[in-house]
């Protein structure tokens, strides 16, 4: 391989690069450039990745790496890239590492001071909760929830007052029973949104309570079929309902601290809204807190 004719090709290096959802059309023009000039192409199924490359007409040297030899493997394809070749990084879809095969690989990359270069790309994750509607400026990506039902509830109740937009990957045969789980545990009234085919001729975004939701999918088996995202809002804290640990911690730092710094600490560390607390504060002591908290401002 003559690396000074591909530009966007550095020797030593390996490159993750995101390969399209669906429309083949989402692919840049910088991945093809990199699928086009690296030495080695590492794919999570040969065959799949063939496919794309023979669909844009590009030749190369595949190299098998998935779940199930990664470890394995990740030795052999540092070797290769410490002896100055270029390996491009891709899974079946999106973007590698997203729930896909990949990190032992960059890890000893990075451990052995070998360049690894992201592109940026596809993303079902990032497209569905661009067109969700639902908070974005805080989210928590989880992947697939557990496939029993003990373990899946388990999860939804540990984040069950995780207050960021929380996103899911699901499959077909496992939708209905992740979303009866998110009723049962999360409540029936809480807002989801499944994104399912994103990108593809059948792309469907439906959002509503996840009661709603789960009587909505079950009145149609096309509804459960393809790829799948859920993108599920997060708690909401009801400001009457403030817990007595936050009232206590909030009287402790009442003690030491303005008003309204006290509440606004007490709210991060409990996570609930600090305009509560300071109103319960209010209620409580009444207006001598004004006047006391801008003599200490």
């Amino acid at each position: 391989m003559n690396h000074e004719q591909q530009a966007d090709i550095s020797a030593s290096t390996l490159y993750i690069v995101p390969t399209p959802i669906g429309n083949l059309g989402d692919i840049t023009e910088r991945a093809l450039s990199v699928l086009r000039g690296a030495d080695v192409v590492a794919a999570e199924d040969t065959r799949h990745t063939g496919l794309l490359l023979q669909h844009f007409t590009i030749s190369a040297r595949l190299f098998a790496l998935h779940d199930h030899n990664e470890q394995q493997k990740a030795d052999h394809l540092l070797a290769k890239l410490q002896q100055g070749q270029s390996i491009a990084l891709v899974s079946d879809a999106g973007t590698p590492l997203i729930n896909d095969p990949g990190y032992h690989l960059v890890r000893r990359c990075r451990e052995a001071g070998v360049r690894v270069v992201p592109l940026p790309g596809p993303c079902a994750a990032i497209t569905a909760l661009s067109a969700a509607g639902i908070a974005s400026d805080r989210f928590c990506y989880e992947g697939f929830l557990p496939a029993k039902t003990k373990a899946r509830q388990d999860r939804l109740l540990q984040l069950s007052e995780e207050t960021r937009t929380l996103i899911f990957y699901e499959s077909t045969h496992r939708l209905i029973d992740s979303l009866a789980d998110i009723a049962t545990v999360l409540g029936e009234a809480r807002y989801v949104v499944l994104a399912r085919e994103l990108t593809k001729t059948w792309e469907s975004i439906q959002g509503a309570p996840v009661g709603e939701l789960l009587a909505w999918v079950q009145e149609d088996e096309n509804r459960r079929k393809g790829e799948m995202v859920l993108i599920v809002e997060g708690f909401q804290p009801d400001e009457s309902a403030l817990s007595a640990e936050a009232l206590r911690t909030l009287a402790l730092l009442r003690a030491e601290l303005p008003l309204k710094k006290a509440a606004s600490l007490a709210a991060e560390i409990h996570g609930v809204k600090k305009n509560a607390l300071y109103r319960y504060a209010l209620a409580q002591n009444g207006a001598d807190d004004d006047a006391e908290d801008d003599n200490r401002d």
